[in-house]
C-alpha cells in the first residue's frame, strides 16, 4: 500500500505529534513540581531539547525522521521504568511517562509501516 494515497498517513502523523506533545509535556510538569527550580530547569531542558533536532522532519513527515525518533523515545521508557521501580513518590509521572513513551514508539513504527512507498511496478521485460 503506498503512503502517497493512504488516508492512514495523516492520522498516523497526528498520533505520532500528539503524543510527543503529551510525553514532553508529563516531563516538564513531573519535573517542575516534583523538583527546586534550578534542578527542575537542567532536568527540563535535558527532556526537551533532544526533540527540537528531528520535530521539524517530524512536521514535514520525513520517513528518516521518524525512524531516528523511534531510537530517540527509547531513553524516555527506560528512564520511566527506572523511576516506576526506584522512586514511590514519582509513580505517576513516571508510570505515564512509560505509557506514553512505549505509545510514541508503537506511533513512529506505526507510521513507518503505513508510508511506506509503494513497491516498483514489475517491467514488462520480455526474455530474448
Amino acid at each position: 500500500m503506498s503512503g502517497a494515497g493512504n488516508a492512514a498517513v495523516p492520522r498516523a502523523r497526528a498520533v505520532v505529534l500528539v503524543l510527543l506533545v503529551a510525553l514532553l509535556a508529563v516531563l516538564m510538569a513531573w519535573h517542575a513540581l516534583r523538583y527546586a527550580s534550578g534542578p527542575a530547569t537542567l532536568a527540563i531542558a535535558v527532556a526537551v531539547l533532544p526533540w527540537l533536532a528531528p520535530l521539524r522532519g517530524l512536521l514535514a513527515g520525513n520517513r528518516r525522521t521518524y525512524a531516528i525518533a523511534s531510537l530517540l523515545a527509547i531513553p524516555y521508557l527506560g528512564y520511566g521504568l527506572m523511576e516506576v521501580l526506584a522512586n514511590p513518590g514519582a509513580r505517576g509521572y513516571a508510570g505515564a511517562t512509560v505509557f506514553l513513551a512505549f505509545g510514541l514508539f508503537i506511533a513512529l513504527i506505526a507510521y513507518l509501516r503505513v508510508s511506506r512507498p509503494a513497491p516498483p511496478a514489475p517491467s514488462a521485460r520480455t526474455a530474448p
